[in-house]
């Protein structure tokens, strides 16, 4: 092992281990002398080449692979219905390739009379990744090239969000981990493009987190870009703006996520206004997409003799639900006794509107993920939610291998299977907002916070007073003894 200076040790945070600070893994170790020693000092002393970047390095590029092992029956077979959804591993790549025009040259909102059902900058990573993939036509070899070329970028992207996510919280890098292996992204990880978006608000919050204003608003208008969702960080940052009166933060950063994202966005709305126009009005008009709460009533109401609900109902309810759950969250943020961190907020936005959402396609796992790992690094709760959203995953391809096909009835799930299924992935992610918002009215069972930091992903946040509370009655924290909670709460 190389030895260190006094001066090196003294830069260096002490790091905390999972073996010591998560009941459950460390419980796992047993098998292999159990967890790390009292008197070690990981992140004070050198651990020589396998540093914890590397290692997750690592961890990510294996489950990586375990990715790509899972499509190996419609990488050897073809994309083909029904058995790409038997074979669970369909995938929009080699869809979008040959009924979109991709694999015949058609550059989404660049090519006149070309329509694309998703924001500017994801049309243009399906259109450029199409440009590396050689020859000509939407033959099945090329399909095949153009999602290894799109498998291979998502995971160098899947690596940049994981280290971004490490290096948020300096003394918790280990909490990288849950997105290094998360069989979310092992499953989905693949089925679109959202890998982008997800990556680009990782980075975003990156550079908030070192207080880098403009680069941090800068990746989150490109997110916004590539998919809606990284846009709702920003209500995050407005709450905490609020509480603390540090409004420069959301202005700063509010201001360069616009310009980011007209700077995509302008051009393209002039070339072409219908083509720009046209992801919106498709997400407006569209009827319940598959695994939303809107979807599943509708099924039911089928069965039942129920009235169905059509898209401007939905559209009506889905919005008004995600602004009262909004309110509840601004309510928590400026009533908790301590300011509740960053990446506490942007989950339970994030959450909400997941939930409230007109559709809820198997990918949409992945935005959770890092945001899970920063707001509450929990193992047991993170694995008992995967597992509940890898059996949803499996029911969704079976139930659409059913009405897409109706294939051989020994691979079919009936209507009411898949409803079960929906509903226990929106009960978990659920638990998960109650968890998080325990964590943040009761400040003491804060993993992150257990450790002497107030919110290392905040950056101007971070360690700032109080400026707008709104419960004159529940003293603030800074005014409770502090006690440390159980290891396993």
């Amino acid at each position: 092992m190389q030895e260190t200076t006094p001066a090196e040790q003294r830069k260096r945070a002490r790091l905390v281990i999972p073996s010591r600070s998560d009941l459950l893994l460390g419980n796992f170790t047993e098998l292999i002398g159990g967890p790390m020693g009292s008197r070690s000092a990981p992140g004070i002393v050198s651990p020589g080449f396998f540093t914890v970047e590397r290692v997750l390095i690592l961890l990510t590029v294996l489950a990586a692979l375990a990715g790509i092992l899972i499509k190996n029956y419609c990488r050897s077979n073809g994309w083909e219905t029904p058995g790409q959804f038997y074979a669970t591993c369909y995938s929009d790549f080699p869809e979008l390739f040959r009924n979109r025009g991709l694999g015949g040259g058609t550059f989404p909102f660049i090519t006149q009379g070309s329509f694309f059902e998703y924001p500017v900058l994801m049309g243009f990573i399906a259109g450029a990744t199409a440009l590396l993939v050689p020859g000509g036509g939407p033959g099945a070899p090329r399909v095949l090239a153009y999602f290894d070329v799109n498998a291979t970028l998502i995971a160098a992207v899947w690596i940049v969000t994981v280290l971004a996510t490490a290096r948020m919280t300096r003394r918790r890098p280990w909490d990288a981990a849950m997105v290094a292996l998360a069989p979310g992204i092992v499953l989905a990880g693949t089925i679109n493009w959202d890998m982008w978006a997800v990556g680009l608000l990782a980075v975003g919050m990156y550079f908030f987190a070192r207080n880098k204003l403009v680069l941090a608003g800068i990746c989150i208008g490109l997110g916004t870009a590539t998919k809606l969702y990284p846009l709702l960080i920003l209500g995050a940052i407005l709450l905490l703006a609020l509480r603390t009166g540090r409004l420069r933060a959301i202005l700063v950063t509010a201001g360069a996520a616009a310009a980011a994202w007209l700077a995509v966005n302008l051009p393209v709305a002039a070339l072409n206004p219908d083509g720009w126009k046209y992801f919106y009005q498709f997400t407006e008009e569209r009827p319940a997409g598959y695994s939303s709460p809107w979807f599943a009533y509708n099924l039911v109401a089928g069965r039942t003799g129920w009235a169905p609900l059509q898209a401007d109902t939905i559209n009506a309810l889905a919005l008004n639900l995600f602004l009262l759950a909004c309110v509840l969250i601004a309510v928590l943020a400026l009533t908790a006794p301590r300011r509740p961190r960053l990446a506490q907020l942007a989950f339970l936005i994030v959450a909400a509107f997941i939930l409230t959402n007109k559709v809820y396609s198997p990918q949409f796992v992945l935005w959770l993920i890092p945001l899970l790992a920063l707001a509450r690094p929990k193992w047991r709760d993170f694995l008992i939610w995967q597992a509940i959203e890898g059996l949803h995953w499996a029911a969704v391809w079976m139930y659409l291998g059913q009405v897409t096909s109706g294939g051989s009835s020994q691979h079919n799930i009936d209507m009411p299977y898949y409803v079960l299924a929906v509903v226990f992935h929106m009960l978990a992610i659920a638990y998960l907002m109650v968890r998080v918002a325990w964590d943040a009215w009761e400040p003491q069972y804060d993993v992150i916070r257990r450790h002497g930091m107030d919110d290392p992903h905040g950056g101007p946040f971070d360690r700032a007073a109080d400026r707008l509370r709104l419960d004159p009655v529940r003293p603030s924290a800074s005014l409770l003894p502090w006690r440390k909670a159980p290891a396993d709460a």
